[in-house]
């Protein structure tokens, strides 16, 4: 997959994101850790993630995912 620069941040982003606001309500936990596992292993590295998806579920769920992945996660936002 080819990355491409995220605005000023110099962070490499995949083209393709995944959205969360369903992960913990509409989406049960099961299945978004199958989706965003499935996510990875397409090299896809650009999750969006807020406090009140599921109430806070969908960042408890990606959260213990990337754990278990190893991977190293940087936050960035809107000043």
């Amino acid at each position: 997959m080819e990355y491409r620069t995220l605005g000023r941040t110099g962070l490499k982003v995949s083209p393709l994101g995944l959205g969360t606001s369903n992960f913990g309500d509409v989406t049960p936990e099961d299945e978004a850790r199958r989706i965003i596992e499935g996510t990875l292993d397409a090299g896809v590295n650009l999750i969006d993630l807020g406090h009140i998806y599921g109430d806070g579920l969908a960042e408890r769920i990606v959260g213990s995912v990337l754990k278990q992945t190893g991977l190293i996660v940087e936050l960035t936002g809107i000043d």
